[in-house]
């Protein structure tokens, strides 16, 4: 699977919209975990505990776009793009979206 920010595929040509796709999933951390992550913001620095959260969350969106573009038929993904938002205390959703197309 061919994925790209931009509008098209450099060196390949659009033959069909396939249409929007998406992936997303909400991540949250273990209290244990979140309260190490607090006693950090006292001292400053990365948070790596939520730095491999958002990584692990990212993939999986991602994964779940791949997926989503495949049963469509699509063999890219272009003009993708990446959010992030808090759903409640501790817990962030983050959602991979855009056009599923068939490029060669």
């Amino acid at each position: 699977m061919i994925i790209v920010t931009t509008d098209f595929v450099p060196g390949k040509e659009v033959k069909e919209l396939k249409g929007f796709v998406r992936g997303s999933t909400v991540q949250s951390k273990h209290v244990g975990k979140d309260i190490l992550a607090g006693l950090k913001t006292i001292v400053g620095g990365e948070i790596k505990a939520y730095s491999e959260m958002m990584n692990e969350a990212r993939q999986k969106a991602i994964g779940r776009m791949v997926e989503d573009a495949k049963g469509k038929g699509a063999n890219a993904i272009i003009t993708v793009r990446l959010e992030t938002s808090n759903v409640m205390a501790n817990a962030s959703e983050i959602i991979a979206y855009g056009t599923a197309v068939y490029v060669e």
